[in-house]
């Protein structure tokens, strides 16, 4: 469905977020930006299982997790880390199989 408003493009960004929503803010202020850009995250759209979905997805993680520190970052590369054993215990038992059918 598409908006009425011309200020929802994707091309607004987040000077055009400080314009239109922070009025009053500094806009040279890094906060301000840093909210601003954070607003410009949070309304994103990107489209819904697809490809281009599911890898905008693992951009918006990877960068959220590059700017968490502390606890949330340790959390997050435990995620990633089970992912990756998954992924090697999944290919590990395939090979097998594979092996195991070739010379058996």
């Amino acid at each position: 469905m598409a908006s009425s408003r011309a200020a929802d493009s994707p091309d607004d960004g987040p000077q055009g977020r400080i314009d239109d929503e922070l009025i009053g803010l500094d806009p040279d202020d890094p906060e301000t930006r840093a909210f601003a850009e954070h607003l410009d995250r949070m309304r994103r759209e990107n489209p819904a299982f697809t490809v281009e979905g599911y890898l905008a997805g693992v951009a918006d993680f990877a960068d959220s997790a590059n700017r968490a520190g502390g606890l949330r970052r340790q959390t997050a590369v435990l995620i990633v880390l089970l992912i990756l054993l998954g992924v090697a215990v999944s290919v590990w038992f395939g090979l097998g199989e594979i092996l195991s059918v070739l010379f058996v």
